[in-house]
């Protein structure tokens, strides 16, 4: 299962998102399910036990724009990255949610990207936008395993 979070109408905030997108338009095996998280990503819903889930949003965690990391629920919690909007805690308590209810995925990766521009716009960013390839391709990696 791979979700993408963010917000469409903060330009690089939306990433996961635009990433979504781009991966629906390739072939990709019937067992993976792609969904678009939007700002609040009920995840609870989304997965079973044993799933493999792949969050992508973008992620401040000092590095030069178009950054490219990946990260585990316990970065987060630990606080060594900080996803680019509101969605961060909404993610590590869904998790933490799972756990208890006896369905956390078996893995869960998240794939954060640095943003260049978070303000009003739809567009991502140019340096996004260039970096679009390489996200979608670390996402297939991720799906391949």
């Amino acid at each position: 299962m791979v979700i993408g979070v963010g917000n469409l109408l903060m330009k690089d905030e939306g990433v996961g998102i635009h990433a979504i997108r781009e991966l629906e338009q390739l072939n990709l095996p019937p067992h993976v399910t792609l969904i678009d998280g939007g700002t609040s990503p009920d995840l609870i819903a989304c997965t079973r036990a044993g799933a493999k889930m792949i969050i992508i949003d973008a992620a401040k965690a000092g590095g030069a724009p178009g950054a490219i990391y990946r990260f585990r629920p316990e970065d987060l919690a630990a606080e060594k990255a900080v996803l680019a909007s509101a969605h961060q805690m909404g993610v590590v308590e869904n998790l933490a949610m799972m756990e208890l209810a006896g369905n956390k995925p078996a893995e869960v990766v998240i794939i954060g990207i640095e943003p260049a521009e978070i303000d009003w716009g739809m567009e991502l960013s140019p340096t996004l936008q260039a970096r679009m390839p390489k996200l979608v391709e670390v996402v297939l990696k991720e799906i391949k395993g």
